[in-house]
């Protein structure tokens, strides 16, 4: 059960996105430029960086959200995307993509975890500066989104068709102008 009154039958972050209007506009805002904008990074990758740390955050809602994302913009199968979520070392991806993964991975466990090392290996795998920056911004914005949505115990529909049968919707609606309510 949710820590606060938050309206009935509206898990994860859209409970919390109706309880407070004022700062949801903002952090729809701030998902729409880093998912959804003109970028390098496809809006597949993107929120697969975005799954990736959700994961590693234990965020169930979060991590199935952007996970059926993903998989709408990809055009793969959740059950290839848990594997690639678990270890995207061994997945069937681009070196570069893998190496922007490692350094996601990094961001969630401490900023401070991220090596030089790992930003020139993901430079020799062709990642842009844009590309680099927006990953670890993409991580430290989702440990953030994370926190918020565990940290205030909302609660996440375990039946992953919840999420599969919503993200055609969401992908065409986008955030910035998203209503938590539908």
């Amino acid at each position: 059960m949710t820590y606060i009154h938050v309206p009935d039958n509206l898990p994860g972050i859209r409970g919390l996105m109706v309880f407070r209007p004022d700062t949801a506009k903002h952090l729809n805002q701030l998902a729409e430029e880093l998912l959804r904008s003109e970028n390098s990074l496809t809006r597949g990758e993107r929120e697969l960086i975005a799954t990736h740390v959700s994961y590693l955050n234990d965020c169930f809602y979060c991590q199935h959200a952007h996970q059926a994302l993903a998989g709408y913009y990809l055009a793969c199968d959740f059950e290839k995307l848990d594997e690639v979520k678990a270890n995207p070392d061994q997945a069937n991806l681009s070196d570069r993509m893998k190496a922007l993964l490692k350094i996601a991975g990094s961001v969630q466990k401490g900023g401070l975890q991220v090596t030089p090392d790992q930003i020139e290996k993901a430079k020799a795998e062709g990642a842009t500066d844009r590309e680099i920056h927006d990953t670890v911004l993409i991580a430290a914005a989702f440990c953030m989104f994370n926190r918020y949505v565990d940290g205030l115990g909302t609660e996440a529909p375990l039946d992953r068709e919840f999420y599969k049968n919503r993200a055609e919707a969401r992908a065409n609606e986008g955030y910035a102008n998203y209503n938590p309510e539908n």
